[in-house]
């Protein structure tokens, strides 16, 4: 059987000093925090996909900006095996409304001051601190 890596999107929104986190809800990475994502669906464009996963997940309405980073995203059984594949695209965005809560696949969602995040305390995925990096870089 052909396995092809699944497309995603990651929504890295910042507002007044602060960045939107979600706690993820399902594996993999269920408890750890990272920003807002999902799959693209077919038809969708990747800007479309972020914007909307993030209206799923924390009810915040926002706009795509620009592509920040694009990574890809493997995960190995013991014996080496990859058993999971994802190409992920993050998309700045910029706020337009609303108060994150929790929805969709997400157990949680929050603004973190974007200078406290690394004293947070909160378990962060892979990446979540270079993507921020990325996203306060004057462009």
């Amino acid at each position: 059987m052909t396995q092809i890596p699944l497309l995603g999107a990651l929504a890295v929104l910042i507002h007044d000093d602060h960045v939107l986190l979600a706690q993820r809800g399902k594996d993999p990475g269920r408890g750890l925090w990272g920003f807002p994502g999902g799959h693209v669906e077919w038809g969708e464009t990747v800007r479309q996909a972020a914007v909307r996963e993030l209206m799923e997940e924390t009810g915040i309405e926002a706009r795509p900006s620009r592509y920040l980073h694009q990574f890809d995203l493997l995960r190995r059984d013991a014996d080496g095996e990859t058993t999971t594949h994802y190409f992920l695209v993050a998309v700045a965005c910029t706020y337009v409304r609303g108060t994150p809560y929790a929805n969709d696949d997400a157990m949680d969602a929050r603004w973190i001051p974007t200078d406290e995040l690394a004293d947070s305390g909160l378990p962060l995925l892979s990446g979540v601190t270079d993507l921020l990096e990325r996203a306060l870089r004057p462009v």
